[in-house]
């Protein structure tokens, strides 16, 4: 049996065709004319780190963006190709984000023949009016060919993004939307809250009266009716803002929440090694011009106290919360003890409770979890 510690590997993409208007994330919708020297510089990069595979046992595997859809499916492909050089991933789980609009059936043969096992989409709601308001480029019905092309080509593991707290969304608006979801059976919803980012079109438009977005009272309504309907539906809600059928977990997200390691590759990408929390940067000009070093800042060289920080605020995202069995195997100390403060301030304000070997979340933690991770940051 392997012994090696798990590893993820990110690969990111940061070419789009629009940027939509809440979009934050570092991508480009006007530089497809790099994306041959870009795919070449991630080609090098994973030759420069082959090392590490060594070291680890490789489980996922999660082409993000940016929208990786939109470029040419033959450099997905050679991107997999060249970590197939070092790695068995037969057994790998491997997600690639997709966005309706951007992919064919050809497209989706090659995700299939290149050993992608999960796929992603981003559809955010069904209404077609809500889509053009926050600048999304495709309709509900783009949505529902490209769901259907995955299905045609054989994937058995298929995610659907939404959002709530959209500007001029309602609850029948939503109730609408999982009605339409519910009948395509998918493994995997992610639910997401707009968040109103720096420096975003959106910003723009809020600050200028020209967008509204409903009040916290009123989104946590939203969630509220969003997570009651899915659990009824048999889905279980196993992190703050996702949600499967039984043994549909996200596997790369998990590990992420469990703090095990990753490496990623790419513009902007963030790797967790060793303690160590690297980025590359997130200037085009100087990633495609520079080594693979010169690329790499040191973001963070974690101390025990504040990886044992990290691992309660990333524990406390899940649903089943921090097993304090864990922590004492990988810690060598009781959580209940060093974090009693904490736990005491937020289980006598009803936001945490300790239930057998698990500390977690409660229902109004769920709606207030954002309290909740100050207290470990």
């Amino acid at each position: 049996m392997d012994q090696r510690p798990e590893l993820g590997i990110y690969i990111h993409i940061p070419f789009c065709i629009k940027k939509c208007i809440y979009c934050d994330f570092t991508s480009f919708p006007d530089k497809y004319d790099l994306q041959e020297r870009y795919i070449q510089k991630i080609l090098e990069e994973i030759e420069n780190e082959k090392s590490v595979f060594e070291n680890y046992k490789v489980t996922t595997i999660y082409i993000g963006g940016g929208t990786p859809s939109s470029i040419e499916s033959k450099y997905i492909i050679r991107i997999l190709d060249k970590i197939k050089k070092y790695l068995d991933i037969k057994n790998v789980e491997i997600t690639i984000e997709l966005n309706p609009g951007t992919v064919t059936k050809q497209k989706m043969l090659d995700y299939k023949k290149a050993d992608i096992n999960r796929i992603s989409i981003g559809l955010q709601s069904t209404q077609n009016h809500l889509l053009k308001t926050i600048g999304r480029i495709h309709t509900y019905e783009d949505f529902i060919k490209t769901y259907e092309l995955a299905k045609q080509v054989g994937f058995e593991n298929i995610n659907a993004d939404l959002m709530i707290g959209l500007p001029n969304q309602t609850i029948q608006d939503i109730k609408s939307t999982l009605q339409e979801i519910m009948k395509l059976k998918l493994q995997h919803i992610s639910v997401y809250s707009l968040i109103i980012e720096p420096d975003t079109e959106l910003e723009e438009l809020i600050e200028n009266g020209k967008l509204t977005i409903p009040p916290d009272e009123e989104e946590r309504k939203q969630y509220q009716y969003v997570k009651n309907i899915l659990e009824l539906e048999g889905y279980i809600h196993y992190e703050i803002s996702n949600f499967s059928l039984p043994g549909k977990q996200s596997k790369h997200n998990t590990n992420c929440w469990e703090q095990k390691e990753y490496i990623g590759f790419g513009l902007a990408a963030h790797s967790y090694i060793d303690k160590k929390r690297f980025s590359n940067t997130n200037d085009m000009n100087e990633y495609l011009n520079n080594d693979y070093i010169k690329i790499k800042t040191l973001q963070e060289n974690q101390t025990q106290e504040e990886q044992e920080k990290e691992y309660m605020l990333l524990g406390l995202r899940k649903l089943e919360g921090v097993q304090i069995q864990k922590f004492k195997q990988k810690f060598g100390k009781n959580p209940l003890y060093i974090f009693r403060n904490e736990i005491e301030e937020l289980t006598d304000e009803g936001l945490l409770e300790v239930e057998l070997d698990n500390i977690k979340l409660t229902r109004k933690g769920i709606d207030f979890a954002n309290l909740v991770w100050e207290e470990f940051i």
